[in-house]
């Protein structure tokens, strides 16, 4: 035999190109092993005490999961509940309290524009109330023009009364710079409803005291 035909099949033989690992049958027998094996890993009374463990645990999680979600569902729908008739009680009260008010023959002004003022002190909106309390300020400026204080703007009017000649001064700044507030800064204002009758409480005051 040619010395150099056999140095080159030992040549061949030691290649990777020859390797089992390149050989379709091998890796094939090696596969199923490996997949026999796996199956019997599973499939073994140990392992499926753990799967059943497993899955235990997490119906558990995910029952839990569901429990405090059909609670907090359960909450909000109450605290739903709870605003919705808070604000209805409120709705009917202060529609009560706008009637009464507006249809008292003892007290308030008789102005036309108090129904005004009324019907927006009692609304369910905020700017609303602002308005209110400009629509009281108007009438305020026509009450003072009455009384003889003349002047381009409210606080012109105000500036020439005194306590002697308009007892009800100080209240007319107070209520006079909130009104001034509300103008300047617009939506910006933070006003409750509760301060807006108060206010508005105020305004009455003086138009009553002269039945304005």
């Amino acid at each position: 035999m040619d010395p150099y035909s056999s140095n080159q099949n030992n040549l061949l033989g030691d290649t990777a190109l020859n390797s089992k690992y390149f050989n379709p049958q091998y890796l094939f027998d090696q596969g199923m092993m490996y997949i026999k094996k796996f199956i019997a890993l599973v499939t073994s009374d140990q392992a499926i005490s753990i799967e059943k463990g497993i899955l235990f645990f997490f119906g558990l999680f995910f029952m839990t999961i569901i429990c405090y979600v059909i609670v907090r569902m359960l909450e909000i729908r109450a605290k739903e509940h709870k605003h919705l008739h808070h604000e209805i009680e409120e709705y009917a009260h202060n529609k009560a309290e706008y009637e009464r008010r507006l249809h008292e023959e003892v007290g308030g002004s008789k102005n036309e524009h108090w129904g005004v003022v009324l019907t927006y002190l009692f609304s369910q909106h905020k700017s609303d109330w602002k308005l209110a309390i400009i629509e009281s300020d108007t009438m305020l400026d026509g009450l003072m023009e009455t009384l003889g204080f003349h002047g381009e703007s409210l606080g012109d009017k105000l500036k020439m009364a005194n306590q002697e000649n308009f007892p009800q001064l100080t209240t007319a700044w107070e209520i006079h710079t909130i009104r001034n507030k509300i103008a300047h800064d617009g939506l910006a204002f933070e006003l409750s409803q509760h301060e807006a009758k108060r206010v508005i409480a105020l305004y009455e005051q003086i138009f009553h005291t002269y039945g304005y």
